[in-house]
């Protein structure tokens, strides 16, 4: 078709509809046939504006069909969970976070109705509304990775979460116990979970992981705690074990020699029976729980007098430093820890359990000058425990 000057447009044409508004058609790069751009426009200067972008787009390779993205948000997200390969827990967690705060804003659209100006909309009500950062944080994480395999699909030219910093959240300082502070709240617990606080401060370990060891997870003579597996608890209540994320959680840590007489009294009176039998159960023998356990906790923790802020996971952090403060490198505690990085493997190799036996020495001359000891009446009980 001849424009006014009598030349031949090589590439699309635009056209003035009934309406007044001037319409874009190109041939489609991939079928070859005619098709109209995604709008109209005012006047005939903005449509062959239009049409230039498009051109320029195809020359260099970056057009995309703009019907590609009109999949429905819902649907793409649902399947984008199901194939993802997730342990059970951070699946139900992921599904939570997409159903409650991501699906109520951009359910009812397609995929490529999630813009840029709509996520950030979208993120500025879910803080105003009171929505705690972390999960802020952790649905934005979760819509910038779904918007990019919409990418990788070739449905949208570009992810649309691009807000600078969205992704993470300053974590405040946690609390840090001295050792008095640690043996305090030990005493307040009772003793069915005095070794539970005593092993969480000292190991560090993590309560799921506390609360999977089995009686063949203690060696007496070596004086260690083996983690095989941790706890993990689904909405529903059901409880199971779940291998750690990475090799790196998987490990032996020796406990301070200070605690044997604690951990061979706890054995004695309180673990199930078996080498399989949980060292850690509930007064009626069932598998303890975070729900049940967490009002032993805060009555403890208020009969210590220590910071009404301290989380139960606090006390692996404040093993974390005491065990700094012990001698401790960076890489021994990353082991210690089951911390995963890119560098696992080479820690595994270079951390000797000879060193990992000095950083518990001397954790044990800790708790002596701190003043903490064990239960002074080897007959004592838990005097909920019948």
């Amino acid at each position: 078709m001849a424009n006014k000057h009598g030349r031949r447009r090589s590439f699309g044409s635009v056209r003035q509809l009934p309406s007044g508004r001037w319409q874009v058609r190109y041939r489609d790069p991939e079928t070859g046939q005619l098709r109209p751009a995604e709008k109209t426009y005012p006047t005939k200067t903005d449509a062959q504006a239009a049409l230039t972008h498009i051109e320029s787009d195809i020359a260099r390779g970056r057009w995309s069909d703009p019907d590609a993205g009109a999949v429905n948000f819902r649907e793409y997200a649902t399947a984008w969970l199901r194939d993802r390969k997730l342990a059970d827990r951070t699946r139900e967690r992921n599904e939570s976070v997409i159903r409650l705060h991501i699906l109520p804003t951009f359910g009812a659209g397609t995929v490529a109705d999630v813009t840029s100006a709509r996520v950030r909309s979208w993120r500025g009500k879910l803080l105003a509304a009171g929505l705690g950062e972390p999960t802020v944080v952790k649905a934005y994480q979760l819509l910038r990775a779904l918007m990019n395999t919409a990418v990788d699909d070739e449905l949208i030219r570009r992810n649309p979460c691009r807000i600078k910093g969205a992704d993470r959240y300053d974590v405040p300082e946690r609390p840090v116990l001295t050792v008095p502070e640690v043996f305090a709240i030990a005493g307040a617990i009772g003793q069915r979970y005095r070794l539970l606080v005593l092993l969480a401060a000292f190991t560090t370990l993590r309560f799921g992981e506390l609360a999977a060891l089995r009686r063949r997870d203690i060696d007496l003579e070596a004086l260690t705690v083996s983690v095989r597996r941790a706890q993990a608890e689904l909405q529903s209540g059901r409880l199971f074990d779940k291998a750690p994320k990475s090799a790196a959680g998987v490990r032996a840590v020796s406990f301070p020699a200070e605690l044997l007489d604690e951990v061979a009294r706890h054995l004695e009176q309180f673990a199930a029976p078996g080498r399989e039998g949980h060292v850690f159960v509930g007064p009626q023998g069932g598998q303890l729980r975070r729900s049940n356990f967490r009002d032993d906790w805060v009555k403890a923790r208020k009969a210590a007098g220590v910071t009404a802020e301290l989380h139960f996971h606090d006390l692996r952090h404040t093993g974390n430093t005491l065990a700094s403060t012990a001698g401790a490198s960076t890489r021994e505690l990353m082991t210690r820890m089951g911390h995963s990085s890119s560098r696992a493997a080479l820690i595994y190799q270079h951390m000797t359990s000879d060193r990992d036996r000095d950083i518990a020495d001397r954790l044990s001359v800790m708790i002596r000058n701190g003043g903490g000891g064990v239960v002074s009446d080897p007959s004592e009980t838990d005097p909920a425990d019948p």
